[in-house]
């Protein structure tokens, strides 16, 4: 896990609206190596989906990347031609979409879709794109492949579909897969059986994986380190043993306090994090979760807090959390 593969430094990606700049992700750094899982959590709207499609530069007609850089292979990923682009798209790099009924084009088969990929990124001919794509869908685990390829998206199941789709994200042979939340749409038994499955592929290939979920069970599962993200800021990080052992941030505690337990003897309401994340076209002049936090205090609503090293790779964006004091989870903090 020592060979870095991706890196991104300070990304700043903006939308530009009428009614003012949203800032969808705010000075995001991170680093993937080869064969590593990292996971991305966060509330919806925290900037995790629009942070991956930045990695592949997919929203180049949505939003702008202002600020920052992406290094694949130590290559600056923002200057590429759209010729290289295509080339780093599927080859280097693939992305598993949230929905798989609607990452499929509904009119045309799911073998033509494969093949077109194989024959864009590896130039392969018909035949032996057919070949390599029958393959892939065998190796998914998709029974009968054979007429899988000659089916249409509607044919199949949300399971099935989905399993197509990490499919022509493997036979490619990406180095790094972006899987944006890949079981949302898909019940608890087949969830298991897709992590079940890039897990095994992952060990087969030594593909780097970010996981992008709301799930911090298939976090703890899947996952190597972790990455929280808030209002379009890491707020933590670490490797996911430390975080869940000892998690620093408000919001990270937050998120796990509402996880319900297995183990409870009595039936209780879950918890939940009171109030709505910011508009983001009014951050970027504190902490973005003061509003929310009871631990806040008036330094949070006047600046930034910076992402610091509090533990060995464990950092934390907090005011509370410093050289000079350290916040207890559950203490008495109130709003004074």
């Amino acid at each position: 896990m020592d060979e870095l593969i991706l890196e991104v430094n300070n990304l700043k990606t903006y939308f530009f609206l009428a009614s003012g700049v949203a800032k969808a992700v705010d000075g995001v750094s991170f680093q993937l190596h080869k064969g590593e899982t990292l996971g991305v959590v966060g509330e919806s709207g925290s900037g995790k989906s629009v942070m991956s499609k930045c990695v592949i530069r997919l929203l180049e007609k949505v939003g702008r990347i202002v600020e920052g850089e992406i290094k694949f292979d130590g290559q600056d990923v923002l200057s590429f031609s759209e010729k290289e682009l295509m080339a780093y798209r599927g080859q280097d790099v693939s992305m598993i979409f949230q929905d798989p009924m609607t990452s499929l084009d509904p009119v045309f088969r799911i073998g033509d879709q494969m093949m077109e990929n194989l024959r864009i990124h590896r130039g392969l001919e018909k035949a032996e794109a057919k070949k390599v794509a029958i393959e892939a869908l065998r190796s998914v685990g998709i029974p009968n492949p054979e007429a899988r390829f000659e089916a249409y998206p509607f044919e199949l199941s949300g399971g099935m579909c989905q399993r197509v789709i990490i499919a022509m994200a493997l036979c490619c042979n990406a180095r790094v897969v972006v899987a944006d939340e890949p079981t949302t749409a898909l019940d608890v038994t087949v969830q298991a059986q897709v992590l079940r499955l890039l897990k095994k592929l992952q060990k087969e290939t030594g593909m780097a994986l970010m996981l992008i979920t709301h799930n911090l069970g298939v976090v703890w599962d899947m996952c190597d380190r972790v990455m929280v993200m808030y209002a379009g800021k890491i707020v933590e990080t670490a490797a996911v043993k430390d975080l869940y052992a000892n998690p620093l941030h408000p919001y990270t505690w937050g998120l796990l306090d509402s996880m319900p337990s297995l183990s409870s003897q009595r039936k209780t309401a879950l918890k939940t994090i009171a109030g709505t994340p910011p508009d983001l076209r009014l951050t970027g002049t504190c902490c973005n979760f003061y509003n929310r936090c009871p631990y806040a205090r008036p330094i949070c609503t006047e600046q930034v807090p910076e992402l610091v090293e509090l533990e060995p790779g464990h950092l934390v964006a907090c005011h509370r959390q410093c050289k000079s004091e350290t916040l207890k989870r559950g203490e008495d903090g109130g709003n004074g």
